[in-house]
């Protein structure tokens, strides 16, 4: 098994806005992503447990939602470690958007 993907990102929203835009905002987001499908997600107190499918690839993560940081791991199969660079971008990217104050 390849060592996981991680992401952090900082924020200032507070634990449970983040939470709450989290759970909101991830159908939004893979819904703008035609390649990705959120197959589990699966919430324990702040912990979001999911599995998502990419070019008929299995990925399996967490998300971690504390007071000022998100933290994701995700683990990604040998087929797509070739994308992992541009997967690491894109969630710190959307995850910055999602968890900007407005």
């Amino acid at each position: 098994m390849s060592a996981p993907l991680i992401v952090s990102i900082p924020h200032s929203l507070g634990r449970d806005e983040a939470m709450r835009r989290i759970k909101t905002g991830l159908s939004r987001a893979t819904a703008s992503l035609p390649v990705v499908n959120v197959d589990e997600e699966r919430w324990d107190d702040n912990r979001m447990d999911f599995r998502v499918r990419a070019l008929g690839q299995v990925a399996v993560g967490h998300v971690d939602v504390e007071d000022a940081t998100v933290r994701v791991e995700v683990t990604l199969p040998w087929l797509l470690q070739g994308f992992a660079e541009a997967a690491q971008a894109a969630i710190q990217k959307r995850g910055q958007l999602l968890l900007t104050k407005r």
